[in-house]
């Protein structure tokens, strides 16, 4: 019996499986039934009379692969076994293993897994003599993913090391030599790895014509998964095997493309229309997960976006309550806040209904205090739990062995923290330390500078003790230097991390409450899989693809989302964009987000006051309802007349009390006029505002007034925003004055 696609499908979805030759772009809003659509079309090629095995599905997961061909064969009620469908490197490897004389090696096709790969850059770094005994020299299983970024990003080791890793800068050449090394050790033992497989097909298709015509002749109906995670070259890929005629069909959303940092271009998608000639650009909007006032919200901070294709997603469920904006007075009352709300969400939805998302793993430890006291089970996924993580129990070793000098477990973690220390030894100093026998004390401490240091420290700490957050803080800055050593590829991250624990400890005024909650067992850890009495914590990059009822979002402030590290680059900026993007449409009933007034932040002295996040700025206060923390903890709402919206003139930025955030400071950054990029390229580049005498002052959306200090390479400039201290930003981002 035919299918009757017209009545399984909405007008949009139908227009896309109807097209059947030449390139296609279906552009699939979050939500909107792209894999229902992919299927579909699927099973209409196979019933027009195309033959499966002409067929090539293009995903970014077997699993993704395998079910569009069970659902397309359910549709057909016939087998599709002909039909070429998987991953990039699967189809790569397929091939290459085919062709074996075109790869250029005439007998089998070796590829290393991850273990070979390792063991082979162990090989490399021992011949070459680097990284031996230096322990701010990063891991082979770095030095592997530096290099596969390279790879897939098309940068060079060192602008990679710029971007992401600068604190591993003073390697660069040491890991440009690796890179070097390895390449030639696989060539010469005939290995291939995992990136190694896209390449090295480009390259065969390239030198051999006629193979690449025979490939062209076998697939001539192309459809590629989720196209916005595309790579340079797995777009290059397409391209080749499309060929002239393109009849490729690309899906995906340009809008969700949040993974640059491991090689994703979205310049691929938006660019699909200009690469092959005559495409047809079909939209999918209607959305089958969230409500429409949720919907509203997304649209509005995706029409911000520089870059896109214009979408309006719209939904039959036009019922449901706006998204809430809760302003807390800091990132410690937003945790408490936000327990409340989970507990008050618990009373309608199932725990696993429920999930909080965060931009960065850290940005949740002290919401899992907070749930941890509650008894509320959780799971957490992307980002180890605050108390599982090396640094934090490391940082936090230092002050139970001050509590409480007979802790055997803490004393055997800070003593292996010392150079030349190992367990047996640890083990030995601590007993010593319990049973207060000096002689070996004095022995130990003569022999090993780096113990003395370490006891000399504790005799200072105990000397002149304070707080938790005090106390906290002065093991944080002797930890530190031996963090950096220790973890050289993120010890950035990391610092971060103790930074937020610094905030939870500020809130305790007595060490062993501090200690005893941050030991507190989480119950839904002592399981695996998903729980239904547990609620969701994760990245929002490790959330792509799932949904929820309730959704709650953290730290919605400038420095925490956007994260700092994006303000330096528009096309950074863009991507925090499209993350929050992501994070909104995973809500299908209600959606929460949290704008903190002050963050903490230990290197600028404690708390700081924050901005609320550039994308909460720009929505329509007509989006989203308003609630404030008030002085009892409690929240009330604020009314639309009352409250302001986060752009209005009272001057208020809309994190806590107004008479402490109010400042024409503030308020000229949010409302100075910005000059369109062209100008303020060359306002920033005259001789009169950046020339070589006095630099003056500036305008920054986000910073406010500052003071430019330097003006650096790549048209930057070094900045001095009060407040927010030395900032380096691109000088098309800057309204210098006059």
């Amino acid at each position: 019996m035919p299918i009757d696609f017209k009545s399984q499908l909405n007008p949009a979805q139908l227009e896309a499986v109807m097209a059947t030759d030449g390139p296609v772009l279906v552009i699939a809003g979050a939500g909107s039934g792209k894999t229902r659509t992919l299927v579909h079309r699927l099973a209409r090629l196979v019933s027009l009379g195309v033959e499966p095995s002409s067929i090539l599905l293009l995903t970014f997961t077997r699993k993704a692969a395998t079910e569009m061909l069970h659902r397309a064969e359910k549709l057909l009620g016939m087998a599709l076994g002909g039909v070429q469908g998987g991953t990039f490197h699967a189809f790569s490897f397929a091939t290459l293993r085919r062709y074996p004389q075109a790869v250029g090696y005439p007998g089998s096709l070796t590829i290393m897994d991850r273990g070979d790969a390792e063991d082979v850059m162990g090989l490399v770094m021992g011949e070459k003599g680097l990284g031996k005994g230096d322990k701010s020299f990063p891991k082979k299983g770095f030095v592997l993913e530096l290099i596969g970024k390279s790879r897939n990003k098309e940068l060079s080791i060192h602008e990679v090391l710029s971007r992401e890793s600068y604190q591993l800068l003073p390697h660069a050449s040491a890991l440009e030599q690796l890179a070097e090394g390895y390449e030639e050790y696989k060539r010469n033992h005939g290995l291939l790895d995992y990136d190694d497989m896209l390449f090295t097909l480009e390259r065969v298709l390239v030198e051999n014509p006629e193979l690449l015509e025979a490939l062209r002749a076998r697939h001539r109906y192309i459809m590629v998964d989720e196209y916005q995670d595309t790579n340079m070259v797995q777009a290059r890929l397409v391209k080749l095997l499309a060929g002239e005629a393109g009849n490729v069909m690309a899906v995906g959303d340009d809008a969700q493309s949040i993974y640059a940092f491991r090689g994703a271009n979205v310049e691929n998608i938006l660019s699909f229309p200009r690469i092959y000639e005559g495409t047809r650009v079909v939209r999918l909007e209607q959305n089958y997960r969230s409500t429409q006032p949720i919907l509203d919200l997304t649209n509005s901070i995706l029409s911000q976006a520089k870059d896109r294709f214009e979408k309006n997603l719209f939904t039959d469920r036009t019922e449901g309550p706006l998204p809430e904006i809760v302003k807390a007075y800091s990132d410690q009352t937003q945790a408490k806040l936000a327990a409340d709300r989970i507990r008050e969400l618990r009373k309608r939805y199932m725990a696993c209904e429920i999930a909080v998302l965060f931009r960065a793993g850290y940005q949740s430890y002290a919401l899992e205090l907070a749930l941890n006291k509650e008894g509320i089970a959780f799971q957490k996924y992307g980002g180890l739990r605050f108390s599982e993580a090396a640094h934090v129990k490391d940082a936090v070793a230092y002050l139970r062995v001050l509590h409480n000098p007979r802790d055997a477990v803490a004393w055997k973690r800070v003593l292996t923290l010392v150079d030349k220390i190992g367990e047996k030894t640890a083990m030995k100093i601590a007993a010593a330390v319990r049973d207060n026998d000096q002689g070996v004390l004095a022995a130990q401490r003569k022999k090993n500078p780096g113990l003395e240091a370490l006891f000399a420290f504790l005799e200072d700490l105990r000397a002149d003790p304070g707080g938790p957050a005090a106390l906290l803080d002065r093991a944080v800055t002797f930890y530190t230097p031996t963090l950096t050593h220790l973890h050289p590829e993120d010890f950035p991250r990391r610092l971060a991390g103790l930074e937020q624990l610094g905030q939870i400890a500020a809130t305790y005024a007595h060490m062993e409450q501090f200690l005893a909650d941050l030991a507190l067992e989480n119950p839904a850890e002592e399981q695996k899989g998903v729980r239904e009495d547990a609620v969701v914590l994760s990245t929002v990059h490790s959330a792509k693809g799932l949904e929820w009822p309730a959704v709650l979002l953290l730290d919605l402030v400038d420095d925490r989302f956007p994260s700092r590290h994006a303000l330096a680059r528009p096309e950074d900026l863009e991507e925090e964009r499209r993350l929050l993007y992501v994070a909104c449409t995973r809500a299908k009933d209600e959606l929460t987000l949290f704008v903190p007034g002050t963050i903490y932040n230990r290197a600028g002295g404690g708390s700081q006051p924050a901005m609320p996040s550039i994308f909460v700025r720009e929505l329509p206060r007509a989006l989203y309802s308003e609630l404030r923390e008030t002085f009892s903890g409690s929240l009330t709402a604020a009314s639309a007349s009352s409250s302001s919206s986060f752009g209005s003139s009272s001057g208020n930025c809309g994190c806590g009390s107004p008479t402490r955030f109010e400042s024409p400071r503030r308020t000229t950054s949010l409302h100075a006029p910005i000059p369109e990029p062209e100008a303020r390229s060359a306002l920033a580049s005259s001789p009169s505002a950046m020339g070589d005498g006095p630099l003056g002052f500036c305008q920054h959306r986000i910073f406010g007034r500052g003071k430019v200090v330097a003006r650096l390479d790549d048209g930057k400039c070094r900045v001095n925003f009060p407040g927010f201290g030395m900032k380096v930003i691109l000088s098309e981002y800057l309204e210098m004055e006059p």
